[in-house]
């Protein structure tokens, strides 16, 4: 049986500025700036978007050995396709 994540649990272990960070903070700020991308469109829109992609790969590179191989492709897909809804936000606008 696999056990479940804490949502009081830092995000990362250690005593870096995302140790501090609630997970449910960190999902609210994600699923905010994506909402808001999206419903702004355009330059904007994809400029927030873009943002998020910063955060991720930032976030992505810090708990990047903590993966496993298959958690890496996961979210580098994830990225991936987030880049590509910005690039089609800019494409529109």
């Amino acid at each position: 049986m696999t056990s479940r994540r804490s949502g009081r649990a830092p995000l990362l272990p250690g005593t870096g500025p995302l140790s501090k960070v609630p997970p449910a903070v960190a999902f609210v700020v994600v699923l905010g700036l994506f909402v808001l991308g999206i419903w702004v469109a355009g330059p904007i829109g994809a400029g927030l978007l873009g943002l998020l992609v910063l955060l991720l790969v930032v976030l992505l590179a810090a708990t990047w050995r903590a993966l496993t191989a298959g958690d890496r492709v996961i979210r580098v897909a994830a990225v991936l396709m987030l880049v590509a809804v910005a690039v089609s936000l800019l494409r529109q606008g």
